[in-house]
């Protein structure tokens, strides 16, 4: 009989066990804040484009000074150098150190991963110290290994001024680390489902203190089929936590989640609820021939300037590794990355595409997520995605923190049936929509262009289709 990952942890019987109680509301209303005037708190919600649900809502900040936050934590802000919070700061914090369950709906590059580790470093700092065999206070669960890492940095750089402990838990590396630091005691476990399932069946730790939980990237976490893994989880922590769920969509998949797992949530949305690009990024569709990519993606890196940092986007793994070997023939420091290289193998070629040392790097859709490079300007779509889901947090890898960025799409006759989806997203963010695209229009309804799903779904580089051919 298969058993899924985690399918032998049994959730305690809550209703049996005495839970100590803790502290989650740490707002003090700025009387800055406390000021503003109903039309004050309108006019700041829509230069956010910012939409809320739920009761009481707290009202949004302007300034860092205004969100109540200790000095020690304020400290950190001043010293990164930001200088106002971001849409989802704005109104996310105030609810979140309310002690409120929170849904944020925003795009990627919005802000989210400090919208939730500053209130969780303050929720920590408040609780009382870990004892031996003590699991985590705060648990953040990640879809990958590349968003978990981006997290920890986070919590390097916010969370060492509080003398925190914290770890970072994912699979494809060797378990003898992870497992000394959690045995050890770690105020914040930031960790993949799998590999948290792994040390909770094992008995290396457990999840009986955490009463901070957060779900990032909740949307990507069940396409990735981690929902009886997140189930499982979740079973394990007391039902009296505070949660907050993140999600770049919000399908009714994710509504269903939500509403299984918070409880009387307050939700802050940035932007529109319907799938939508990020504005800043101007996006180029080019209809071509299978064949024809590789001459138009030389044609375009040739008007590039040298060392321009760029990512490119494939199918498929074998195809992302062909694409490398003919960059790097035609003389570009190009690296690729996708779900068989090994961490130390991915960790290093996103620090030598970080560094700029290798400034093209060719990815399946493992890395489109958390993957957060601030000068990263072009994004090229090689290969359309499955989904056009995967298009939007794959383009959003550009044009992050009000930046602007630009991002090339290769679109074949094997992806008519997402022309609708994909026109529907240009025009909603005012993009050019080209002629030829518009001769895809109803494909997916079974219109004269209808035969796409006679094509191959791998790379033009025969990248073996869809069968395992995912990052």
């Amino acid at each position: 009989k298969f058993f899924w990952n985690g399918a032998s942890l049994r959730a305690p019987d809550w209703n049996r066990i005495q839970l100590a109680p803790f502290q989650k509301n740490f707002y003090r209303e700025h009387p800055e804040v406390a000021a503003f005037t109903d039309g004050d708190v309108k006019e700041i919600l829509k230069g956010y484009d910012i939409t809320t649900v739920g009761q009481p809502i707290p009202k949004p900040i302007r300034t860092f000074e205004q969100s109540s936050f200790p000095a020690y934590v304020l400290n950190e802000i001043k010293k990164a150098g930001f200088t106002k919070p971001s849409a989802i700061q704005s109104q996310g914090w105030p609810m979140a150190l309310s002690g409120r369950d929170v849904i944020g709906v925003a795009k990627t590059g919005s802000g989210k991963t400090l919208g939730f580790l500053l209130p969780a470093i303050v929720h920590i700092n408040a609780q009382p110290l870990l004892k031996p065999g003590d699991g985590p206070i705060a648990l953040i669960l990640s879809p990958t290994r590349e968003l978990a890492n981006q997290t920890l940095g986070e919590t390097d750089k916010f969370g060492r001024s509080s003398r925190l402990k914290y770890t970072c838990v994912y699979g494809g590396v060797p378990k003898g680390q992870q497992a000394r630091d959690l045995r050890n005691g770690t105020e914040i476990c930031i960790a993949t489902p799998g590999r948290l399932i792994d040390f909770l069946e094992s008995g290396t730790t457990n999840l009986r203190r955490v009463t901070y939980l957060v779900l990032d990237e909740a949307d990507r976490m069940l396409d990735m089929g981690f929902e009886p893994q997140m189930r499982a989880v979740v079973g394990q922590i007391r039902p009296d936590r505070q949660t907050l769920l993140f999600s770049a969509t919000w399908p009714k998949s994710i509504v269903r989640l939500a509403h299984d797992f918070l409880n009387n949530p307050l939700q802050v949305n940035v932007g529109s609820l319907d799938l939508h690009a990020n504005k800043d990024i101007t996006q180029i569709i080019e209809v071509c021939e299978e064949f024809d990519k590789r001459r138009l993606l030389m044609k375009h890196l040739a008007q590039q300037p040298r060392g321009l940092k760029v990512l490119i986007f494939t199918a498929t793994k074998r195809g992302a590794d062909q694409l490398q070997r003919v960059l790097r023939d035609d003389g570009y420091g190009a690296r690729a990355i996708h779900g068989d290289k090994s961490q130390q193998e991915r960790d290093w070629t996103l620090q030598e595409f970080k560094s700029g040392k290798s400034p093209i790097m060719v990815a399946t859709d493992v890395a489109s997520r958390g993957l957060d490079v601030r000068d990263l300007s072009l994004v090229f779509n090689y290969d359309f995605p499955q989904a056009v889901e995967d298009y939007i947090h794959r383009i959003g890898r550009t044009g992050r923190a009000g930046k602007k960025g630009t991002a090339i799409t290769f679109f074949t006759a094997k992806d008519a049936r997402k022309a609708d989806e994909l026109i529907k997203i240009l025009v909603e963010a005012k993009q050019q929509v080209p002629k030829e695209l518009l001769r895809y229009q109803g494909a997916s309804r079974g219109g004269k262009r209808g035969g796409a799903s006679r094509y191959n779904y791998g790379s033009s580089f025969g990248g073996g289709g869809r069968r395992g051919g995912g990052g």
